[in-house]
């Protein structure tokens, strides 16, 4: 039996950290209940729904349905159907190689999220390049192998690189001893690694195993949610955007939301200066009446 099936998440330290993590989303979770219950958005659920309904995340929340999302789901659809964004040629999923065997390329699929914290897609993409084409290849042994030095000259410039240097260096000793040199395969476990956070854990699991545990939530579709209407209320974080979008959205389009909002906001519902004159959902998005 290998490492993986045989370790126990109760006796390791490293999980605490992703178990403090999720003790803050379940946190999270009460305070969005609590603030959809007052939200002027939660339109359709009785008023007299008592607090142990909305304890009951699954049943009534799922009730309430932002005004029109059906309709701005196609039209951003309907916006990324040429899949010319940075995210749709350069992003995680596209820096792994096909005839790698499986364990690789679900390292990659790792190293590739833990690169791309803060930084652009195409900075990734180039990084996992040079990795990948650095004398033996990008491995668990390759990383350990090599000094701190060349590998932060190999990853350069993307966001933190000193930081997620030192991550990679550590995270790639863990998969080595406690892991049987292959990846958690639960977003627990994930979490529990250096520099990996539920935002990563989530993407990794279907990238790497094919499993939809969640929905990937990064600054753009934080941001987007937000300006669009699709949270309870204004959250703060990307984790409380993801629990609220886990609340409404029907599960079986959490697969694509991820890919579809980062490429809307690369490429329209930007940072700065938005492009709302050339969105389709211009004339019933929150976003675009109050700021045009």
């Amino acid at each position: 039996m290998s490492n993986l099936k045989k370790r126990s998440v109760t006796d390791t330290e490293e999980v605490q950290k992703c178990k403090k993590q999720i003790k803050i989303s379940a946190d999270s979770k009460k305070k969005i209940v609590s603030n959809a219950k007052k939200s002027r958005y939660f339109k359709n659920s009785p008023k007299d729904k008592s607090s142990s309904d909305f304890e009951d995340f699954g049943n009534h929340l799922v009730e309430w349905k932002p005004n029109n999302w059906e309709k701005t789901l196609m039209n951003i659809r309907e916006m990324r159907k040429d899949k010319s964004a940075p995210v749709d040629t350069m992003g995680c999923d596209k820096c792994l190689d096909s005839e790698c065997e499986p364990k690789v390329k679900r390292f990659h699929a790792l190293v590739s999220l833990m690169l791309s914290s803060q930084t652009k897609d195409q900075v990734t993409f180039a990084a996992m390049q040079r990795l990948k084409n650095y004398k033996t290849g990008l491995t668990i042994e390759s990383i350990i192998e090599m000094s701190d030095d060349t590998l932060g000259e190999l990853i350069y410039p993307v966001g933190f690189w000193k930081q997620k240097t030192k991550y990679l260096k550590q995270t790639c000793q863990v998969l080595k001893e406690k892991f049987d040199g292959d990846i958690p395969n639960t977003v627990e476990l994930l979490c529990s690694l250096p520099g990996v956070g539920l935002k990563m854990a989530h993407i990794c699991m279907k990238t790497a195993w094919d499993v939809i545990s969640g929905i990937g939530v990064d600054t753009h579709v934080h941001r987007i949610a937000n300006r669009i209407g699709w949270v309870h209320k204004p959250t703060k974080t990307p984790e409380e955007t993801r629990i609220s979008l886990e609340s409404w959205l029907p599960k079986e389009l959490w697969e694509e939301i991820n890919n579809l909002l980062v490429g809307f906001g690369q490429q329209i519902c930007k940072p700065t200066k938005p492009l709302c004159n050339s969105c389709k959902n211009q004339p019933f998005c929150p976003y675009a009446k109050a700021n045009n």
